[in-house]
């Protein structure tokens, strides 16, 4: 509360931007003000009329910059790529005889999880080396979803072969992924969506519909893109990528996140915004 030294409110929610507008209106409280937001859907009333208070907005992809108010500066997450390197004997899901193909999420339509349900379905008939795992937290409103899902396995016959897992501790993720042979993302909406990326970080190539920023960082090299709500195009992508070769894909996933999305150019990209609105520069 040191009202002549210059500082920056950065703030991510609407209730954080309301803050940062009173301290600096009504307790004149020195302060730069910086939003960033990840989300694809337009905002109005309070929103909008906040987000113009701002002395700078940023935005973490292409997407959600076209529906912000004025002229977003796009800075991407990025992930730490130490944490998430690859690491080899990761037996996490005790489940060290098999190839594993990972979901990872909460259990719920929004998250797609019945499609990657329906295409382990279609696909692991084909690949009897090949297991799956969805791991997530299940809340009380998605069990009976979850039950739909478990009934599907059961009429395929798979319940050995696609199993559920209870979330991990972040300490935990990278030796998550690690067990992984494929990645999958089946969401239908992303702000932006930080798991493909770290399981490109650890070496996994990835398959994922086309929301949030997953177009950005899965490229033809690791991984394919497939359209949302489309169990059909993900079952095909998915056989196609198993087809293929997994090591070869994962290493230039790994690559490519390492040159582009490390965690580094992120804060490095904030820093220098801070540096800009601190000494009155435009961004």
């Amino acid at each position: 509360f040191l009202k002549r030294r210059p500082r920056v409110w950065h703030a991510r929610r609407n209730n954080e931007m309301l803050v940062g507008v009173i301290l600096r209106a009504v307790f004149r409280m020195n302060l730069k003000l910086l939003f960033t937001s990840s989300s694809p859907r337009r905002r109005g009333g309070l929103t909008n009329w906040l987000v113009r208070q701002m002395d700078a907005i940023v935005a973490t992809t292409p997407v959600n910059a076209d529906v912000m108010p004025g002229t977003p500066t796009i800075i991407p997450h990025g992930v730490n790529t130490d944490i998430f390197a690859p690491s080899a004997g990761s037996d996490v899901f005790g489940m060290a005889d098999q190839k594993v193909i990972g979901c990872f999420g909460r259990i719920r339509p929004m998250k797609g999880t019945q499609h990657f349900v329906e295409a382990m379905c279609r696909v692991l008939p084909e690949h009897p080396e090949f297991s799956a795992v969805i791991m997530g937290r299940i809340t009380p409103d998605n069990a009976a979803f979850h039950k739909t899902l478990e009934a599907r396995i059961s009429e395929a016959g798979l319940q050995d072969r696609i199993v559920f897992r209870d979330e991990l501790p972040f300490t935990d993720m990278s030796k998550a992924y690690n067990a992984l042979s494929l990645y999958v993302a089946p969401s239908l909406l992303e702000g932006f969506g930080l798991t493909p990326l770290e399981a490109l970080s650890c070496a996994v190539p990835v398959v994922a519909t086309d929301v949030g920023a997953f177009r950005d960082f899965v490229t033809p090299d690791c991984g394919l893109i497939v359209p949302k709500d489309d169990a059909d195009a993900l079952t095909t992508a998915i056989a196609s990528i198993l087809d293929g070769n997994l090591a070869e894909l994962g290493t230039a996933g790994r690559h490519h996140v390492q040159n582009a999305f490390g965690l580094d150019r992120e804060a490095n990209a904030l820093v220098t915004l801070y540096q800009q609105l601190l000494n009155d520069e435009k961004p």
